[in-house]
């Protein structure tokens, strides 16, 4: 196993604090636990296996419900939007028609005889005859009336065809979210319980240990964080990574992007929000939000995706270390670049 996993299994066997599983709606027994040292305690080592693979596959989940929730909230003001063109074009119609109808009554009121015919009955001809011309002139205006009459109505059934697709596409986005949302919790709930057993003095002594492990691979093992010369890649970078620092200290709670606490994209996408630009929501999403660059190249604001699947981001603070959110149970801090796989850099 790499090393940088291997330092993680402490790190992340503290999984669903309560106030990650508070923000998901995941309850935990805590009397449900075994006696440390018992007959029944888990085997440490298999518990951190186990909650490793559940914060992985919980996290996974969480960007596949911040992108749920993105794609709910862009699908409802699409939606709200059509529908209010629909009901303006339906009332421009009902406003058409009612012409043309006016027009129509007219002409039967008319008598409908040939123009040759009534020419020929008329007592006042050249007044008929300049009747007939602004008749001639109404009857244009008609044909150009109905002509957009069919022109609009064939533009309000394809809006309302768009209008049923976005409608069909924020069911499913729900579907997504309800879906991503129980995924989380079931993991959540089941990590839990899997530290439950390890009992809470344990809990906390692992707590403590990942904080000095954390702190030790962000300062190469000394008492001060160096985070090198190197400037910024631009003010706005500068801007986000004042932000991100600022945060640190926060708590990660799936789903949230401040003020106050934070999942992993949450973070990079308020940071940046407060530099005066708008990130996608999720990492995924963050990865392909600017250009890419070798890890080299990283200077302080760039945004560090991990993973091959990209479900967690950072930013790159200098020297070899990032800010970031880790996982429920950690607050906001540094921490060094190396102590995930990275799978990229994006300079925005």
């Amino acid at each position: 196993m790499p090393v940088h996993r291997r330092s993680q299994l402490l790190a992340r066997a503290l999984v669903l604090t309560a106030a990650a599983t508070t923000a998901l709606g995941v309850t935990t027994a805590g009397s449900a636990q075994a006696a440390p040292g018992g007959p029944d305690a888990p085997d440490r080592k298999d518990v951190k296996a186990q909650v490793e693979q559940l914060y992985d596959e919980a996290e996974q989940a969480s960007e596949k419900y911040n992108a749920a929730q993105d794609a709910q909230r862009r699908l409802q003001g699409e939606t709200t939007t059509l529908q209010g063109e629909i009901a303006t074009a339906q009332d421009q119609l009902n406003q058409l028609r009612g012409d043309l109808a006016t027009v129509a009554g007219a002409e039967y009121r008319g008598g409908g005889l040939a123009q040759t015919a009534q020419l020929m009955l008329s007592s006042d001809p050249e007044g008929y005859l300049s009747r007939a011309r602004t008749l001639g002139q109404a009857a244009t205006r008609q044909q150009e009336t109905l002509h957009e009459l069919v022109t609009r109505q064939r533009r309000l059934d394809q809006r309302r065809a768009e209008a049923g697709g976005k409608l069909a596409a924020l069911e499913e986005s729900r579907r997504t979210l309800a879906d991503s949302k129980q995924q989380i919790q079931q993991r959540l709930a089941k990590a839990q319980k899997l530290l439950n057993g390890l009992g809470a003095a344990e809990r906390a002594r692992m707590s403590a240990q990942d904080a000095r492990e954390a702190e030790q691979r962000a300062t190469r093992g000394t008492d001060r964080l160096d985070l090198g010369t190197a400037p910024p890649a631009s003010e706005r970078g500068a801007a986000a990574l004042a932000a991100a620092v600022r945060m640190i200290g926060s708590p990660y709670v799936y789903g949230s992007t401040g003020p106050r606490a934070f999942d992993c994209s949450g973070l990079m996408y308020y940071s940046w929000r407060q530099a005066g630009v708008t990130l996608p929501r999720t990492s995924q999403a963050q990865a392909s939000a600017g250009q890419r660059i070798s890890l080299s190249e990283a200077r302080p604001g760039d945004l560090v995706i991990f993973y091959r699947d990209m479900h967690h981001v950072g930013m790159y603070a200098g020297g070899g270390v990032i800010v970031h959110a880790p996982y429920p149970g950690a607050k906001v801090r540094y921490e060094s670049v190396n102590a995930m796989p990275v799978s990229g850099v994006v300079r925005l």
